[in-house]
């Protein structure tokens, strides 16, 4: 395996960097970010160059890279910096953690990233630049297409389609055979129960604190 460079110099770098060199037994090579973002200093202990310099210092053909970017803009900037990456030559890692059960018949598309305690069931494909934060339940026969970002403990029953570009937050539940329209944002502890519209913004309501103060209850 060639060594990586991860683009990202912020907590999820960081974790990617734990995870590739702990988990998949990956060597790192340095870091990289936009010039203008360049910190003082290394990062983890290794270098970051500017993502204008970096095919020079580390050419695509001795190394692959990693975008480790969250869901910033619904996930266009992680695309963006993936084409970027792309087009310099690079073919784009990814990581599937030892601990994910992980029965679905093909590996994700580049740029995957997919943490512990995930169950991701047969006959599911998942896309590219897809990330699968940990703890999910991904059912059988379902697709997650390009650019998804799915936060913890989502539970996406059977024959689920999930649109390109959407963020799906902490603890949300999708029925079965539920079609998730592209850029959509279904929002932490949502229960969707009917198909979703593009560019959809699905929210919870939020808890309300009672009147009644703790000091004052009695059965606690």
């Amino acid at each position: 395996m060639k060594p990586l460079v991860i683009f990202g110099a912020g907590d999820i770098a960081e974790l990617a960097h734990y995870y590739f060199t702990t988990d998949a037994g990956r060597e790192v090579a340095a870091f990289t970010v936009d010039r203008a973002y360049l910190p003082d200093g290394d990062f983890q202990g290794l270098p970051v160059v500017a993502f204008e310099e970096v095919a020079q210092r580390f050419p695509p053909d001795t190394h692959d890279m990693f975008i480790a970017l969250s869901y910033t803009k619904l996930n266009r900037l992680r695309r963006e910096k993936f084409d970027a990456a792309r087009a310099a030559g690079y073919r784009l890692a990814s990581y599937v953690s030892s601990r994910c059960t992980y029965l679905a018949p093909n590996p994700p598309g580049e740029n995957g990233f997919i943490l512990e305690d995930n169950t991701v069931q047969p006959f599911v494909s998942i896309g590219e630049n897809v990330t699968l934060w940990s703890g999910n339940h991904i059912g059988h026969h379902s697709t997650i297409e390009d650019d998804v970002f799915i936060a913890s403990h989502v539970v996406v029953s059977g024959g689920v389609r999930i649109g390109e570009a959407c963020f799906i937050g902490v603890n949300a539940t999708l029925r079965d055979h539920l079609v998730i329209g592209p850029r959509c944002v279904i929002g932490a502890g949502v229960t969707l129960l009917a198909d979703a519209e593009p560019e959809g913004v699905y929210a919870a309501a939020a808890a309300e604190r009672s009147r009644v103060p703790s000091s004052r209850l009695k059965r606690i």
